[in-house]
């Protein structure tokens, strides 16, 4: 029985990867078009900000996505964002 029960442990994994591989694509989708909003905010705003965090290639972003866990790709996003307010309020001032 223990034999039968891993085998259908182990399917369900197998089975469940191309959904996983789904959400997480669709996670670097999100991502790099982010990303691209905030490169042209960055550009429109004349902050200045550089490197590879700040570029116009979404296939750099989803390639950098596709490496890291989602938390670290959300943190990221959330930097340039933090970034980006900063630089929108010195520019008003």
């Amino acid at each position: 029985m223990p034999m039968l029960r891993s085998r259908f442990v182990l399917l369900g994994a197998v089975a469940s990867l191309p959904l996983m591989t789904a959400v997480a694509h669709a996670d670097c989708n999100w991502y790099a078009q982010t990303a691209l909003k905030q490169q042209q905010q960055n550009e429109q705003l004349k902050c200045g900000f550089v490197g590879p965090a700040w570029t116009s290639d979404m296939k750099a972003h989803l390639a950098w996505c596709g490496g890291v866990a989602p938390d670290k790709m959300k943190s990221e996003a959330q930097a340039r964002d933090k970034q980006l307010q900063t630089c929108a309020t010195t520019a008003k001032k």
